[in-house]
């Protein structure tokens, strides 16, 4: 369960943008996105591993 503390006289936009934060921060939409359709195993390591290719060669041209 997420807390937000107010103090005395805060805002309320201001206590539903931190609400957001935390909620985000969580990460139970993404993984709410993610159980949506079974992904098999072998499938989501060759992501992973298409990933890391791509993150590499972005690394190798920046230097």
């Amino acid at each position: 369960m997420i807390v937000v503390p107010l103090k005395e006289g805060e805002n309320i936009e201001r206590a539903l943008k931190k609400f957001k934060r935390k909620f985000e921060k969580t990460g139970v939409v993404k993984e709410l996105r993610s159980r949506q359709a079974f992904i098999k195993p072998s499938v989501s390591r060759r992501e992973q591993v298409k990933k890391a290719i791509y993150i590499q060669k972005l690394q190798r041209e920046e230097e």
